[in-house]
């Protein structure tokens, strides 16, 4: 074998070896995350015991929640993920915002300080129902993964691909499932996971509304791109299909056009682009 291709061979199999990692690397973050916010199962959770005086907290969680809010966005942006991609290959550019996040809700997780003033506290029952919620939520956004594609969501897919030498194609856009009822499912998973707590702190609070703005306004980013990209295919889907919040029911007839327009459609980003907002 010409030494050229062994060479391409071996960079493309290492790619694939950086994409898993960086998969199992968010798979460890998601799994800790939800201990962190269940109080349960990991060495520090969100609210473990407090030592830091409370403005001093403030700022430090403020300045973590803004760190991730940071680099979610500029690395989101078109002429960034163009220059990861020169500098790391195209079929690593998604594998490397997915380690570039690992690693900043890895410090963020590390470097929490808790602000352990009780808002509420349920107890029995209530507080059983709350944890349902609570997993339920995690299953909304673990399923929404996979609604599209949870391989090229994560950065696996490009690797792939690009290891079998075949040329990298984004996901189809779609209205089937969790997208016939809300437009980022992803996002209201996570809504009702950071907000389904038992015992809500002030640590809790801070943490749960700052990640709501941030997908508050990682939404109206991403929707400009998914209408730049997609047009009035997105712009019909916006006005007939709520953001976060889902509908209640959908009549037949416009179930069967979104089957119709999400075939049409032709490739997009939904999956990808969502996770941008997380």
């Amino acid at each position: 074998m010409p030494e050229k291709i062994r060479t391409g061979r071996a960079a493309a199999l290492l790619s694939v070896g950086y994409a898993v990692a960086g998969y199992l690397l968010a798979l460890g973050v998601l799994v800790y995350t939800i201990g962190f916010l269940a109080r349960w199962g990991v060495p520090k959770n969100i609210d473990s015991a407090a030592g830091t005086p409370w403005p001093a907290a403030v700022a430090i969680d403020a300045a973590l929640l803004l760190l991730f809010a940071v680099q979610h966005t500029v690395m989101a942006r078109g002429a960034i993920k163009r220059r990861s991609a020169r500098l790391f290959g195209a079929h690593a550019e998604r594998a490397t915002f997915v380690v570039a996040t690992g690693a900043v809700l890895v410090t963020l997780l590390a470097a929490w300080q808790p602000l352990p003033a009780v808002l509420w506290r349920l107890t029995g029952p209530a507080a059983v129902a709350v944890y349902a919620v609570f997993a339920a939520g995690w299953l909304v956004a673990l399923g929404a993964t996979f609604t599209i594609s949870h391989t090229d969501l994560l950065g696996l897919r490009q690797a792939w691909w690009h290891v079998r030498g075949r040329e990298y194609e984004p996901p189809e856009f779609t209205r089937r499932g969790m997208y016939a009822r809300v437009r980022h499912p992803l996002m209201t998973g996570f809504l009702i996971a950071f907000w389904a707590a038992p015992t809500m702190t002030a640590g809790h609070l801070l943490f749960a509304a700052a990640a709501t703005g941030y997908i508050g306004v990682g939404i109206a980013f991403e929707e400009r791109d998914l209408i730049a990209g997609l047009g009035d295919t997105y712009r019909t889907y916006r006005a007939e299909v709520p953001a976060v919040i889902p509908g209640l029911w959908i009549r037949r007839g416009q179930a069967r056009k979104q089957g119709k327009q999400g075939q049409a459609a032709g490739q997009g980003h939904l999956a990808r682009k969502e996770e941008q907002a997380a």
